[in-house]
């Protein structure tokens, strides 16, 4: 039997879709992440739908249309600090739980942003 990618778990297109689509208007309310992002948030949203797609092991759509994913290096320019990346994690949680997704799925699925949350940080905290 084959191990199924976090994507099959938690239901393939439609879920990251859904979660794309609560996480952002909370990431647009955020006083610590908000203003890291631009007005315009549908170019964002659907850049983050093919990431994590990809990301959670389906179809490679973000290197298809982009290239290599390089994510730290397309975070470099904004300032993030382990509060942002605390926010953004905190905020995916939400939309998670909005959306319904399961305990043990929630748990995963964070488990498996956290690291690259925590390793996009570029910037100390200011005092």
């Amino acid at each position: 039997m084959s191990q199924q990618s976090t994507y099959e778990q938690i239901g393939g297109a439609d879920t990251v879709r859904k979660i794309v689509e609560a996480f952002y208007p909370k990431v647009q309310k955020n006083p610590v992440i908000g203003p890291l992002f631009p007005e315009d948030i549908m170019p964002v949203m659907e850049k983050q739908y093919l990431f994590l797609t990809q990301f959670f092991g389906g179809p490679m759509l973000y290197t298809e249309q982009y290239g290599h994913p390089m994510m730290r290096a397309r975070h470099m320019p904004f300032p993030i600090t382990e509060s942002s990346a605390q926010a953004w994690l905190s905020c995916m949680k939400e939309a998670l739980s909005e959306i319904n997704m399961s305990e043990p799925l929630q748990a995963l699925v964070l488990e498996r942003l956290s690291g690259p949350a925590y390793h996009f940080i570029n910037t100390a905290e200011q005092e």
